[in-house]
């Protein structure tokens, strides 16, 4: 009788599980999955025709399916918007239009569409950490992406862009690694086009263009490789994907708007006799009847030109009290908003879990310049550019989202390098 070969060790199985890439992917799904229908996520609130189902990007996408364009963002038919960027709301146009205009079909699909990006996400992580700070950190942040919570609260909870956000932001984080490295003019035509789908689908990540541009190229320079064909491919493809949303704009509303329109109504929910450094919401017109009845009588630009108008007057007029409204939401953005019933100042008392990621963040962020790791600017580019304007109209924890790999990277970076303190040999 032949000898049978031993069974593996349950360690060494573990070993492969834990290094492999593609469990790692299925069990970030089958978890997020899970957490659909555990908490029942795919079922929203009736009231109020169904707005809870994506908000300004379920209403945009009822409207496409309807007929009506690229339109009527809030309550009623308002005209056309751009409100939002097209790529979600499309995107939920095609789940109505295949599953049903607010059905629970078409919620299972968007939030389970979230749950792979969010799943995805896992991979990019670990290559940014691994090319940053070596295999094990790759692992360690890899997983903590996998099972942290709140990374899979944005991806079955809101039916919204974040997930795919965090996934375009930190695919595009690992295309500025390969840029340094690898020559090839199809890295810069990704790196442009990325950047033109980052931008219908989220401007405010648009922050990082700039710095992460110029990395690529400084970086590229300091080796004595070539870029200006690279970065004049990336910058045509760019603007070739976001031009025929710019036309449209154009054609809509007669001049000229960049993607989105909302910008100073955003300011204004932050800025004004009664701010006090978190979202207004009281005055948004999904919230205000009077504020509603003034964006549909004056037409979406010419409202957000008003309020615009009537946040710098605030903020002229009161540069002191703007500066310090700024300094509490830039606390806010990394501590956590206040909740009902707490102080203004110190969120953390409930937003622990929230802040302790921040402080693990910074903490890994210092070491990593200290020491002089590989990439780390880039990462000090990221925290310090991609937050700013927050600090200026208004945070959410949503809005910290799309960074949270980088952040995982980060804290998985200083966790790693703490060592058990070693015991003085006794004599």
């Amino acid at each position: 009788m032949p000898p049978t070969s031993p069974a593996p060790a349950p360690s060494s199985f573990w070993r492969r599980l834990s290094r492999s890439l593609f469990w790692m992917v299925v069990i970030a799904f089958v978890v997020r999955i899970a957490g659909i229908f555990l908490f029942h996520t795919y079922k929203f609130r009736p009231g109020d025709e169904g707005f809870a189902f994506g908000w300004e990007m379920g209403r945009i996408g009822r409207a496409l399916v309807m007929g009506r364009g690229f339109s009527d963002p809030f309550h009623g038919q308002t005209g056309p918007t751009a409100w939002e960027p097209p790529l979600y709301p499309y995107l939920v146009a095609a789940a109505f239009r295949l599953f049903g205009v607010y059905s629970r079909a078409s919620a299972f699909v968007l939030i389970g569409l979230n749950c792979l990006f969010s799943a995805l996400t896992c991979l990019p992580v670990f290559f940014i950490a691994r090319r940053s700070f070596g295999e094990r950190v790759g692992r360690w942040a890899a997983w903590t992406w996998v099972l942290l919570p709140s990374t899979m609260y944005w991806a079955i909870k809101p039916v919204w862009e974040t997930s795919l956000s965090a996934l375009l932001l930190s695919v595009i984080f690992l295309f500025v690694l390969e840029l340094e490295q690898k020559d090839g003019l199809w890295l810069w035509a990704m790196f442009g086009i990325l950047w033109g789908v980052v931008a219908l689908s989220s401007t405010s990540l648009l922050a990082f263009l700039p710095f992460s541009g110029l990395y690529a190229w400084y970086r590229r320079h300091r080796s004595g490789r070539h870029s200006l064909l690279g970065v004049l491919l990336a910058s045509l493809l760019f603007i070739g994907c976001i031009t025929p949303w710019l036309v449209r704009n154009q054609r809509v509303f007669g001049r000229f708007i960049f993607i989105r329109s909302n910008f100073g109504a955003e300011l204004r929910l932050g800025n004004g006799p009664d701010a006090n450094g978190m979202w207004m919401f009281y005055l948004h017109p999904t919230l205000n009847v009077l504020e509603m009845r003034r964006y549909a009588q004056m037409g979406e630009i010419a409202y957000v030109a008003s309020r615009q108008r009537e946040a710098v007057a605030f903020i002229r007029e009161n540069p002191g009290r703007f500066a310090f409204l700024s300094l509490k939401r830039f606390d806010y953005f990394w501590a956590g908003v206040p909740r009902p019933g707490t102080g203004f100042f110190l969120p953390e008392t409930q937003n622990w879990p929230y802040l302790a990621l921040s402080v693990f963040m910074f903490w890994g962020l210092g070491r990593a310049l200290r020491k002089r790791k590989p990439h780390a600017w880039l990462f000090f580019g990221l925290v310090l550019f991609f937050p700013a304007v927050y600090y200026f109209v208004f945070p959410h924890a949503r809005y910290r989202a799309p960074i949270e790999p980088e952040m995982v990277i980060l804290a998985a970076f200083v966790v790693s390098e703490a060592e058990p303190r070693r015991k003085p040999l006794s004599r």
